[in-house]
């Protein structure tokens, strides 16, 4: 093992301790063991905030480890060691990972077959902004919603991490996109070729209709509860809700199940209507199965087929990374507060750099 590898050792942390305020995170060292078998040490060039740290702080995220643990969804980095079993030519590479939690920190041990080489002429922070939300715009377009060259898309949120991607990725497939975001953004998005409409205007719907008289192919929405009614009354006689979050219930205090069950529940009875729509929850998780079963490879190889596809893009100049602010992990509170302020309305994703 070189020098810098056993340096990488000791992580740097930041702890979620309980549902505190950003403010209540702390950094805390601990020394990482040798990579054991199947497993690699990456060294962290890149992380960063999502929607899901905030539910989290919150106890709110649905399955979330319990307190105290390490928040970090997603991370790239440089494989710095790796342990028996696990090919040696992954040393020295520039890696992303899938982690739901532990991201934020300077150093991790993962599983090796977890890791999604990142192609050359791809910088760090560049592909952070692609791992979870470039994986999830992609596969909603292409494998839940099928979208197809000429459909018309409705994006909520359309200037957050996923949205600005699944703009980019539909009109790469030859799709028309309306999309709602707060004015602010407005003159970056119609630049991206969005339709954008103002997400606090009263007329929301008389708005989309009077740009898709006759309902739009697909919905992606991100907010849950009564925003995925409007979402599905928007849809044409065909056409493909996708819901994959409930941001609307962020601030709520009642268990979160009595949010997320009952969104579920209305999709799902929305498909057993006798109309050619359909609705679903996009999970980026659904179908990983336990470690080492057959539907775990299922999903490490659905996984490295899109998102290395999606890095491809990138590299090729068809799809433009979009990065809101940069922030060091000492200053992930700040991070935190900024994602947070202004009714979320950045545009892009918010990178963490350890």
């Amino acid at each position: 093992m070189t020098a810098a590898a056993e340096a990488a050792l000791i992580a740097t942390e930041m702890v979620l301790p309980g549902k505190v305020a950003p403010s209540g995170l702390r950094p805390v060292q601990r020394t990482l063991p040798a990579p054991a078998a199947g497993e690699a040490l990456v060294r962290v060039e890149s992380t960063a905030v999502s929607f899901a740290e905030s539910a989290m702080r919150r106890g709110r995220y649905y399955g979330q480890p319990a307190f105290p643990f390490v928040p970090g969804y997603d991370l790239v980095g440089i494989v710095k060691a790796v342990g028996p079993g696990v090919d040696r030519a992954l040393l020295g590479r520039r890696v992303a990972a899938l982690t739901k939690t532990g991201g934020w920190s300077t150093a991790v041990l993962l599983t090796a077959a977890d890791l999604v080489e990142v192609p050359d002429g791809i910088s760090a922070d560049e592909a952070e902004t692609l791992v979870v939300n470039g994986l999830t715009a992609y596969q909603m377009l292409h494998r839940t919603a099928k979208v197809q060259a000429g459909q018309t898309i409705l994006v909520t949120g359309v200037s957050g991490g996923v949205g600005t991607i699944l703009t980019q990725l539909a009109q790469h497939a030859g799709a028309r996109v309306i999309g709602t975001a707060h004015p602010r953004h407005h003159e970056a998005l119609r630049a991206l070729g969005v339709e954008p409409i103002d997400y606090r205007d009263p007329d929301l719907t008389a708005r989309i209709r009077k740009l898709a008289p006759d309902g739009v192919d697909a919905v992606f929405d991100h907010l849950g509860g009564e925003s995925v009614t409007l979402s599905y009354g928007m849809l044409n006689r065909t056409g493909t809700l996708v819901s994959y979050s409930i941001a609307a219930a962020l601030d709520g205090t009642r268990h979160v199940l009595l949010d997320f069950m009952p969104l579920l529940a209305k999709l799902a009875f929305w498909n057993y209507l006798p109309t050619r729509r359909h609705a679903s929850f996009y999970d980026v998780w659904s179908g990983s199965g336990k470690p080492d079963s057959a539907k775990r490879e299922a999903f490490r190889a659905r996984m490295r087929t899109d998102l290395t596809h999606v890095f491809d893009l990138l590299r090729d100049g068809r799809l433009t990374a979009k990065i809101a602010a940069r922030f060091p992990l000492s200053e992930v509170a700040a991070a935190m507060e900024l994602s947070e302020s202004s009714g979320r309305t950045n545009l892009g994703k918010i990178i963490l750099v350890p």
